[in-house]
């Protein structure tokens, strides 16, 4: 895969990939910047799919990797966790 392409637009996945000794944790913080300069017009999802089938074949133990296929289950639809609905309505004064 080339450095700037609309699914890694800064190369910001295509250098993770190329430095040595990188770790899970720099991997996500790159993850996290590549996330947010993603244009708005591209569906993460997609993105991050073309990216796993670039990159995850060649390099299947790299954190880079396990870290995009995380970023996939971010995709699933949102479940509420908490909120006024799960809290105690009952009034003890």
């Amino acid at each position: 895969m080339a450095k700037n392409t609309p699914d890694d637009p800064k190369g910001l996945i295509y250098e993770a990939y190329r430095i040595d000794g990188i770790t899970k944790p720099d991997c996500r913080t790159i993850f996290l910047d590549w996330a947010l300069s993603l244009p708005a017009d591209r569906v993460p999802a997609r993105a991050l799919e073309a990216l796993i089938a670039a990159y995850g074949a060649e390099h299947p133990d790299h954190p880079m990797t396990e870290v995009l296929r995380e970023g996939t289950a971010l995709g699933e639809k949102p479940r509420r966790r908490g909120g006024w609905r799960s809290r105690n309505r009952s009034r003890t004064t």
